[in-house]
């Protein structure tokens, strides 16, 4: 017997970001066109190439956890704690009044504690296996956001970490959303996080050519720029709380909006650079428009990937061409890294809060920052100025590395 399909909403948000240690305060900024750019702070840059990054700023863990959890706990899992601790106080949920079992964690991450492996591999070399943390493992590994979230709050529902590199928070986002609809679980908790501004990583992307060398921060993270040159490295986490709809209903709660459609591909062409057809992008953002059962002119609004890397940002608009025809030159498009720069496993989960507090607010911000218009890449960026104007159909995109895509659909809650 085939199972009914459930309705899913969100009932609770979390977040802790570059902007603001909270919803309210990102989205503050958000609307204030800040950014959060600025020298990192965490190591000496004098020999990278890469100098810039959005990090949070103020964040003290055992503020959100008692000592002793915070102690144990790497800066990813922390922030998942911390954003997730929003969410369920948001959603106001009672766990103790809720079947354990029927309530699950979603929460991916990208690459784990760098900051772990890093110290611990000092010790092994300088002092030898011995010295060597025993928590090294369950620190580092990137699994553990989702297993500390679901042990701090009591949850025993499905416990899964989705890793799809920079598609992770969406992804995240979208497979919780999936066992709701099926029936698996009533409420999820779905987001990513990511702590990864550390040596290693900076020299990583670096390396690859992939982060911006400006040292202005209003010129660093440009998404749609002709003058772009790479994407800046970003943390924090986002949380959602996702609920079957008749079982929010029951228990009063605050409906913010709801999940109508998400679209997941491969591109199966390199592992670093998006298809450059756009097709797999395309494809994704076609399955979520059709599920929801809407024509593409109906969705208002499009948070993009937009990393400020030229391929993306060239691929990416490609594909938006492909699934909208002649609307993707109405469609109002935007990238919040403009602002906060890029959260890798993090990012789709801040950005779909974006489009939930773009909906609520009938509110599009600007891609700020952008100066130069690029040929490539003609579309309306929501440049200058935010936008106010009715949000009923927000999508958003996220592109991984692997050719991870990943499309999540959102619209204005209707009884």
């Amino acid at each position: 017997m085939q199972k009914e399909i459930k309705r899913v909403v969100v009932t609770g948000m979390g977040a802790i970001t570059p902007l603001g240690l909270n919803v309210e305060d990102f989205w503050k900024g958000i609307k204030n066109s800040e950014i959060g750019f600025g020298p990192i702070t965490y190591f000496d840059t004098t020999d990278y190439k890469a100098k810039l990054a959005a990090e949070v700023k103020g964040f003290v863990g055992k503020e959100y956890m008692d000592f002793k959890s915070a102690k144990r706990m790497e800066l990813f899992c922390q922030y998942a704690v911390a954003a997730s601790k929003e969410a369920i106080a948001d959603a106001g949920i009672e766990i103790e009044k809720e079947d354990a079992f029927r309530v699950g964690v979603s929460i991916g991450n990208g690459v784990g504690s760098l900051q772990a492996m890093q110290r611990e591999y000092k010790k092994l070399l300088d002092k030898g296996p011995g010295r060597v943390n025993p928590l090294l493992v369950p620190m580092m590994i990137t699994n553990m956001a989702a297993g500390n979230v679901s042990i701090q709050f009591g949850l025993k529902g499905k416990n899964i970490n989705v890793v799809t590199a920079c598609a992770t928070g969406t992804n995240s986002i979208g497979e919780a959303y999936r066992t709701i609809q099926f029936g698996d679980a009533d409420i999820m908790l779905a987001g990513g996080t990511e702590a990864s501004i550390a040596e290693v990583g900076v020299a990583g992307f670096a390396a690859l050519t992939a982060l911006s060398t400006s040292e202005d921060p209003k010129r660093c993270s440009i998404p749609f720029d002709k003058e772009r040159d790479g994407f800046v490295m970003g943390e924090g986490a986002g949380v959602v709380v996702l609920e079957e709809l008749e079982h929010a209903k029951a228990r009063g709660a605050h409906i913010l909006a709801e999940v109508v459609g998400y679209g997941a591909t491969g591109d199966a062409y390199h592992i670093t650079s998006p298809a450059e057809d756009g097709s797999g992008a395309a494809r994704a953002m076609e399955n979520a428009i059709n599920e929801a059962g809407i024509a593409p002119s109906d969705v208002d609004y499009i948070n993009a990937h937009g990393t400020s890397t030229h391929h993306n940002d060239a691929f990416e608009t490609l594909a938006i061409k492909k699934v909208f025809g002649d609307y993707a030159k109405e469609v109002k498009i935007n990238s919040t890294k403009s602002m906060i720069g890029h959260l890798l496993g993090a990012a789709g989960a801040v950005e779909f809060i974006t489009c939930v507090k773009s909906i609520q607010e009938g509110f599009v911000h600007e891609t700020v920052g952008y100066q130069v218009p690029d040929e490539e890449c003609d579309l309306d960026y929501t440049v200058g100025a935010p936008v106010q104007m009715d949000v009923n159909y927000a999508l958003s995109n996220s592109l991984g590395f692997g050719g991870h895509n990943a499309t999540i659909l959102v619209k204005k809650y209707e009884a």
